[in-house]
């Protein structure tokens, strides 16, 4: 029996991951785990710090988890203002749940990011195998995690894979301290109050996808066919590409009232500078048939419209 445990559960990815995964194969085979408490789950879920090894491994042979997919980490914006605490949580945590996999059998889904790369990475159809010299802590994390994986599968045949995925587009959950957090929060305000002022420049392109898309990435990667995958642990996946303006103009055609300021904040800009413009993602359209569905026109009515319905809720 296919049984699950996600990590960083209540966060960004993990909070629509599970319910997704609980969806398809019942609620019990998808255990939650977070470090912080939560209560109203509907299926089971587990305080866990990733880092204590110890706990990791019990809870995957008490669950007798066959698959990991592993979300919990700390965020370019947040690794920033504690850097120590970034390596600790984001290396020592993924190494704590390949040991845990390895030890009783199971497989690991982990994401890396558009953080890996670098100013000296090509902006522009970004090749999946390029030059990786990013310069924040997260994206260092993000680097050493994708070979780390590799070592794993290679040296003990831990079977793992990954995605490295652009800016991220949810109206579940707040942001999470990321730098393109923008293009979440911008939403929110363009309801509320009709007006939002961006911590980027207006012509940061960055690569973005809505979430119902990475969703289907995860799930599509973790049930390919093994024999089909060369890259396994960081394939670009990438769905549109834009900047704050252009996605200022995208909510005008729905909301024409609307409008934007800027108010740079220096650490993000220079993140985001160093970030490629677009990914090249034809490895995994050959490998495992990634297709995303979402262009910037209908994530941006599907967001304002979700949006709307949630605030009203509050």
């Amino acid at each position: 029996m296919t049984r699950y445990l996600v990590t960083g559960a209540l966060g960004q990815i993990g909070s629509e991951l599970v319910a997704l995964l609980r969806k398809s194969h019942g609620p019990d085979a998808v255990v939650a785990t977070d470090i912080r408490e939560h209560s109203g789950s509907e299926g089971p879920f587990e305080l866990l710090d990733v880092t204590d090894a110890s706990r990791v491994s019990a809870l995957l042979h008490k669950h007798q988890i066959t698959h990991v997919v592993h979300l919990a980490a700390m965020l370019s914006a947040t690794g920033e203002a504690k850097p120590q605490l970034a390596w600790h949580v984001n290396m020592g945590g993924l190494l704590a749940i390949l040991e845990g996999a390895r030890q009783c059998g199971a497989a690991v889904f982990t994401p890396s990011s558009i953080a890996a790369f670098g100013p000296s990475t090509p902006t522009f159809d970004t090749p999946q195998q390029t030059i990786q010299r990013p310069t924040s802590i997260y994206g260092v994390t993000k680097v050493a995690g994708e070979l780390l994986c590799d070592y794993y599968f290679t040296k003990f045949g831990v079977d793992t894979r990954g995605v490295r995925f652009p800016g991220l587009i949810s109206y579940a959950t707040p942001p999470g301290g990321g730098t393109t957090d923008y293009a979440v929060e911008i939403f929110e305000h363009a309801v509320r109050s009709g007006t939002y002022t961006c911590f980027l420049k207006p012509d940061t392109r960055l690569d973005m996808m809505y979430m119902p898309d990475a969703l289907d990435a995860v799930v599509q990667l973790i049930n390919a066919d093994p024999s089909r995958l060369i890259h396994r642990n960081a394939f670009n996946v990438t769905a549109m590409s834009f900047t704050p303006a252009e996605l200022a103009n995208a909510i005008q055609m729905v909301i024409p009232s609307f409008s934007i300021s800027y108010d740079v904040d220096p650490v993000r800009q220079q993140i985001a500078d160093s970030w490629p413009d677009r990914m090249d993602d034809s490895a995994a359209r050959a490998e495992w048939d990634w297709n995303p569905r979402f262009t910037l026109e209908a994530m941006v009515a599907d967001m304002l419209e979700q949006t709307e319905k949630r605030l009203k809720t509050l």
